[in-house]
């Protein structure tokens, strides 16, 4: 068995946190070894596993390298190709992904574990921004969260909001449990067409921001816009992106838990390459579950990390964001 399919069998049991550093350091070895902008930018910073004997010392690699480099396994062969979001003219991310089951089981896994067996729920999927497009990884794994689902009314919606309000007053009068998974300004317009009458369990899932539809709103005021019309007490939320295999879930008040093989740090918005504590700082991701690409990916997110490891997002940097990195990577 590969180094690469051990820690594939791994990541799904039990990790205690040096369990999770252990597994961390050796997919930091095998990743410095074989994807080949990695060693690079390690290379860069004088960092290789030779010195790196902690997991706080484990590089982390600029978001942005996965718009123009390739960032993959050389032993691994691509079956999907998934591709970020954006405004027209800029350039995607890209994240190449080597064995779709892994993806499949990743987010069926995590999401089971925050919310319960899936066939629970009738899937109802509002994503226009992303439906309109090719590539995207949260239509894949809202279009394998609705097939699991098990239930004929499971499926996407474009522009039918009409349609969709009649289907979900219809399956509450059916004592069926709703999870709505839309982004923002989607769910706005949404919510706007009531009055609504819905069961308190009912889950309404934001994901994505404004996609340039309306203007941006902090997370706070969507929320708490959202809990109004629609009448109950919690808006969820799912934190995910095309450069990572996992995903984040906030149930309440936006606080986000990261699945046990997803760790979540901050980084020092001055000096990209110090982590710190109990302070707003750019978000670092160490997902295990990467194993074909980069576990160790440093966003444009903003955040603060509570002592228990869950997490709230804050806003993101702006276009000078990760200061420091970009001048080693023009190096």
């Amino acid at each position: 068995m590969t180094q690469i399919e051990q820690i594939k069998a791994r990541i799904f049991l039990p990790l205690s946190h040096r369990e999770f550093d252990q597994v961390a350091l050796a997919l930091f070895a095998e990743q410095y070894k074989h994807v080949a902008p990695y060693k690079t930018y390690c290379d860069l910073l004088g960092k290789s596993p030779d010195n790196v004997l902690d997991v706080d010392q484990i590089p982390f690699i600029p978001i942005g390298l996965f718009k123009d480099h390739k960032i993959l396994h050389n032993q691994a062969v691509p079956e999907a190709e998934f591709t970020s979001s954006g405004t027209t003219g800029t350039v995607p991310s890209v994240h190449l992904v080597p064995d779709l089951r892994f993806y499949e089981h990743c987010f069926s896994e995590a999401f089971t574990r925050r919310y319960g067996p899936i066939d629970q729920y009738v899937v109802l999927a509002l994503l226009p921004s992303y439906l309109e497009r090719t590539g995207s990884s949260l239509v894949y794994m809202a279009n394998a969260l609705i097939e699991q689902s098990g239930h004929s009314e499971s499926g996407f919606y474009l522009d039918q909001l009409q349609e969709l309000r009649t289907l979900m007053h219809k399956l509450a009068a059916q004592g069926k449990r709703i999870l709505l998974l839309g982004v923002s300004y989607a769910l706005l317009d949404l919510a706007q067409m009531g009055p609504w009458e819905l069961p308190a369990d009912t889950i309404i899932m934001e994901t994505g921001g404004m996609k340039g539809k309306r203007a941006e709103w902090t997370k706070a005021a969507l929320h708490q816009e959202l809990s109004f019309q629609f009448g109950l007490n919690n808006i969820h939320s799912e934190y995910g992106m095309t450069e990572l295999m996992s995903q984040a879930y906030a149930q309440s008040e936006g606080k986000f838990q990261a699945p046990p093989w997803m760790r979540v740090l901050t980084r020092d918005p001055e000096d990209p390459l110090s982590l710190i504590r109990q302070r707003t700082g750019g978000i670092n991701i160490i997902d295990l579950a990467n194993v074909y690409s980069c576990a160790f990916i440093g966003t444009q997110d903003l955040g603060k990390i509570n002592s228990d490891g869950s997490f709230y997002l804050l806003g993101r940097f702006d276009h000078s964001d990760i200061r420091g990195c970009n001048l080693l990577l023009e190096s």
